[in-house]
């Protein structure tokens, strides 16, 4: 009896063992934007979702605000495999993978819906491959909206409006190069230096989309809003390929399908972000206005596509593609 007793006893305690799941794997998952942020909102289903698809196998763990670091600090920790998960916008990824250069290139893409379809679509699959060459998975494609200039002088109506004024720019030559054959004076800067700069008067200006423009607080002090839509550049969800190589197949599709409809809630959260954004700035005495030809803005850019192109000839097919996109 006292024999069975104890074969019994194993087994079931054999059978409890069996039961329980691995010990689930952190990912540590890294966002520049603040809670409730359309990014940081469909970050946390990304979360939700891979966790419960996986059974607890994955935990993505969301770390909003750039705590982590800022986004070149938090490249390349998610490329050294520290940060398992990141939301980046493409712009400061050119200095690591150059094609994504084209995506800085000003007025690239018509509209949001246009980069939408690019991006969804085999050319968008081109930068995912370029980026799984520097250690980066991209899963999918998140908005960032379009950017327009603003200032605390005046309205910008053409381009020579832009003559004179110091305009913040983030940190790329594309876009050093776009304010400077409008005739502005670009000047590089961190994020988190720019409210102070334009209260101060140390530059005139930036450029930013609506959500951004209004959760930074810059509306406080640019009060003026010209509607160019210069830049429209697509951000990703991002795993570190260390990462994902490590992933079986099973979860690779779990993750996979969580980011892509991470990504369908962003975009929407950001259509309505959007609206209610410029309703607050407008409600707040900032003036907003279209350009008035929209296509000198695109003019003047070409020699920035001139130069690119000369310096990167094995890019300008891809910019034809892109283009080409209906």
């Amino acid at each position: 009896m006292t024999r069975f007793t104890t074969t019994a006893l194993g087994a079931a305690l054999l059978a409890t063992t069996v039961a329980v799941p691995a010990m689930a794997e952190i990912w540590r998952t890294w966002a520049i934007h603040p809670e409730g942020y359309p990014n940081v909102v469909a970050l946390e289903s990304f979360a939700e979702d891979v966790a419960a698809g996986t059974e607890g196998r994955i935990e993505p763990q969301v770390y909003p605000g750039g705590v982590l670091g800022a986004q070149p600090d938090a490249i390349e920790q998610l490329r050294a495999g520290a940060i398992a998960v990141g939301n980046f916008n493409m712009g400061p990824m050119g200095e690591i993978v150059p094609a994504t250069n084209v995506l800085s290139l000003p007025f690239i893409f018509r509209d949001v819906d246009h980069m939408h379809k690019a991006m969804d679509g085999e050319i968008g699959q081109r930068f995912s491959d370029a980026l799984s060459e520097a250690g980066i998975v991209a899963l999918s494609w998140m908005d960032s909206g379009s950017r327009s200039f603003y200032n605390t002088k005046k309205p910008i109506m053409t381009p020579a409006d832009m003559d004179g004024l110091k305009f913040r720019v983030m940190s790329n030559d594309l876009y050093v190069q776009m304010v400077d054959v409008l005739g502005g004076n670009a000047t590089p800067m961190a994020y988190g230096e720019v409210y102070q700069s334009l209260k101060t008067g140390v530059i005139d200006g930036a450029e930013n989309n609506y959500p951004s423009f209004e959760s930074s607080n810059h509306y406080e002090v640019a009060k003026y809003y010209s509607i160019t839509n210069h830049l429209i550049i697509p951000e990703c969800i991002c795993v570190a390929k260390s990462v994902w190589d490590e992933v079986s197949d099973e979860d690779k599709a779990v993750v996979t399908e969580a980011a892509v409809a991470a990504a369908e809630e962003q975009r929407q959260l950001w259509a309505e972000r959007s609206e209610a954004s410029r309703a607050q700035v407008m409600e707040a005495g900032v003036e907003i206005n279209e350009v008035e030809d929209p296509m000198a803005f695109q003019t003047a850019m070409e020699p920035v596509y001139a130069q690119f192109i000369e310096a990167n000839p094995d890019l300008e097919q891809l910019i034809r593609d892109i283009q080409a996109v209906e």
